[in-house]
């Protein structure tokens, strides 16, 4: 939009029917004081500004407007009848514009030049616009290096140490052995066992990422009973987790359409971390319904909670929520591959959560192959 500054309504007038004509966009201003307020207000891309005007003149709007920081990218031409020796123009233009005209004017050439200075401003805009997604993206892969640093680092720790417990445990069986203490023995036999299956499932979690950052993370889609499923996911987590009560609320008959064993994966995910960021509590509820076609799960937790502003970052790959990095071990990428689970069902997954009171995660997926694929259409409608 161009502004138009004259104390002389005639010129104003005169000068928007001319601009409007060849459509461009224009506001008016009948002092300087009035057009500070509007380039306060509005976005110009030109001022074309009179000289001699009462009270404030133009040298001095123009020294206003060029401290505007929102008027940083506007380019002014001035216009006088009167003042029209070099000393005056020198000072227009250290006083912020870029052109300075003599009346009587050649519209023509003033044509000209606002075109030129509309091409200028456009391709400015185009280059910030360029420069703010060049920073954004270098900030990215800067955010993008550091947590894949911050997760190489956490891996070797948590890889490392089911490794140690390992090799401690198998001294310990080997000493057992040689004093033919055959109770002993399996006592660390089976506490081997139990860090040997931590450190099968960070293996299994690390080739997860791996298949999905390949597009490679397979799906075997069939029809299941999603009761069954969950009970088995609640047997399981409950045999290992025998001081804690694992109860689950609704049930349905209903098969539905998807990945059976990734599905569970989600489930014991959920329930592994309700136990883990649960301490000093011993209730986890599990609830499962049916409704409009779509299978809702919910795993509910009473323990520390997850604050507000980190919520919507929780399922982001190698994400640990900041109070508990240090506080509790993981790698950050558990329910990264739930969430990538769940999309692969055309669903959606999330959390609701308060500090101090627990954290109930669930998912919705839809439980008929025909609605999954509809859904599949539009997400990848929306890459």
């Amino acid at each position: 939009m161009i502004l138009i500054v004259d104390d002389r309504p005639e010129n104003l007038v005169s000068l928007q029917k001319v601009l409007q004509a060849h459509n461009f966009e224009v506001d008016t201003a009948p002092s300087g004081e009035e057009a500070l307020k509007k380039v306060l207000k509005n976005n110009y891309v030109l001022i074309i500004l009179d000289v001699q005007m009462p009270d404030m003149d133009g040298f001095e709007v123009a020294e206003a407007v060029s401290g505007f920081s929102k008027a940083k990218d506007t380019a002014i031409i001035f216009l006088s009848a009167v003042n029209t020796e070099l000393r005056f123009i020198t000072k227009g233009y250290e006083s912020g514009g870029l052109d300075y005209i003599t009346k009587p004017v050649d519209i023509n050439i003033l044509l000209l030049k606002i075109k030129t200075f509309y091409r200028i401003y456009e391709q400015n805009r185009k280059l910030n616009e360029i420069q703010e997604k060049l920073l954004e993206e270098i900030e990215f892969r800067k955010q993008a290096e550091h947590k894949k640093d911050e997760f190489i680092s956490i891996a070797s720790h948590e890889l490392k140490t089911p490794l140690t417990s390992v090799k401690g445990y198998i001294q310990l069986l080997q000493r057992s052995i040689n004093k033919d203490d055959k109770v002993m023995a399996q006592n660390h036999l089976d506490k081997a066992s139990i860090q040997l299956e931590k450190l099968n499932e960070l293996i299994v979690d690390l080739l997860d990422i791996s298949k999905i950052e390949s597009g490679k993370l397979k799906f075997n889609m069939q029809q299941f009973c999603a009761d069954n499923m969950v009970n088995n996911a609640i047997e399981m987590m409950q045999q290992s987790n025998p001081e804690f009560n694992i109860t689950k609320l609704g049930k349905t008959n209903e098969m539905i359409y998807g990945d059976e064993m990734r599905l569970e994966q989600v489930v014991i995910n959920f329930i592994s971390n309700a136990i883990k960021y649960a301490p000093g509590t011993n209730q986890v509820n599990v609830i499962i319904n049916i409704k409009d076609g779509k299978l809702y799960l919910a795993v509910k937790d009473f323990g520390i909670g997850i604050p507000k502003e980190q919520q919507h970052k929780i399922f982001d790959k190698f994400y640990r929520v900041e109070e508990n990095s240090n506080r509790f071990n993981g790698l950050g990428i558990g329910l990264y591959i739930c969430s990538e689970i769940i999309k692969r069902h055309g669903g959606t997954i999330g959390v609701n959560s308060l500090p101090d009171e627990g954290s109930e995660f669930y998912f919705i997926i839809p439980i008929e192959e025909e609605t999954r694929l509809i859904a599949d259409k539009k997400i990848l409608e929306n890459v």
